[in-house]
């Protein structure tokens, strides 16, 4: 058996799911292609998704040892420093990665999202931005900035990035709820509602617009409404305490009407 057909074989066995005799496969052919970094890789891939994340580490960083230059390599080992918040580790390798592949954007995006969930919210601005200029139809991007300018209590560019979303992604009631709680956050309560009902409205199990409708019908004085929202939700697939203490909401509304 050739060697490209021992490569072939093993990617079979990957797709399928068999990855201890993946493993096999791909080693037995890195014994006469020892610097081969994407078998390495293949390797890594194979002990990853067996949640053996020790061995993979060492097989991803043997294959950035022999090519420092395969993208996919970073992406496949920050998303293991991901899993385990270690953004220390994460930010380190993805950076090493953009020192070695400077034009690309998708390092650059996982670089923010490290910075993000390590409250270097500045940080992670500077790479959205970047990824932008280049990119500006990148709704993703458009998405985690939102979300870095909400934690930020910039909710005027909140809004805007995510009705930027709104352009490429219509049909997402999660934009729509997070569109919401930027307006509900700027005192635009009309336009928070509105969102909230549009969320509603792309997909009618989408609890958490029923409860915010609710609340700010309640807040309006729209008792009528608001016990509307808040009885639809308590027929939502939510927490039994969590219904209980909506009823008796419901019940001190009633009361003032």
């Amino acid at each position: 058996m050739s060697e490209k057909e021992k490569v072939d074989k093993a990617i079979e066995l990957y797709k399928k799911g068999n990855y201890k005799e993946a493993i096999d496969a791909f080693s037995s052919v890195l014994e006469i292609c020892q610097d081969n970094a994407e078998l390495y890789n293949n390797i890594a891939l194979c002990y990853a998704n067996l949640g053996d994340y020790d061995k993979a580490e060492k097989h991803y960083l043997k294959a950035l040892h022999l090519n420092p230059k395969l993208p996919q390599v970073y992406i496949n080992l920050a998303d293991i420093y991901y899993r385990r918040k270690d953004m220390g580790s994460g930010i380190e390798l993805v950076t090493q990665g953009i020192y070695e592949i400077p034009d690309n954007l998708v390092l650059r995006h996982y670089l923010a999202r490290f910075y993000m969930e390590d409250a270097k919210l500045d940080l992670a601005i500077d790479e959205l931005e970047h990824i932008l200029e280049k990119q500006p139809d990148n709704y993703d991007v458009y998405y985690d900035l939102g979300k870095v300018h909400f934690e930020l209590g910039n909710y005027e560019c909140a809004i805007e990035n995510f009705e930027n979303v709104l352009q490429y992604k219509s049909e997402n009631p999660w934009i729509y709820y997070y569109l919401g709680e930027a307006y509900e956050a700027n005192d635009e309560i009309d336009k928070a509602l509105s969102n909230y009902l549009k969320a509603i409205a792309h997909n009618d199990m989408f609890s958490p617009a029923y409860k915010k409708a609710g609340i700010l019908f309640l807040a309006r004085g729209d008792y009528e409404d608001a016990i509307e929202y808040f009885e639809d939700y308590t027929k939502l697939d939510i927490p039994e305490e969590e219904a209980g203490k909506i009823r008796e909401l419901i019940e001190r509304i009633r009361k003032k009407q």
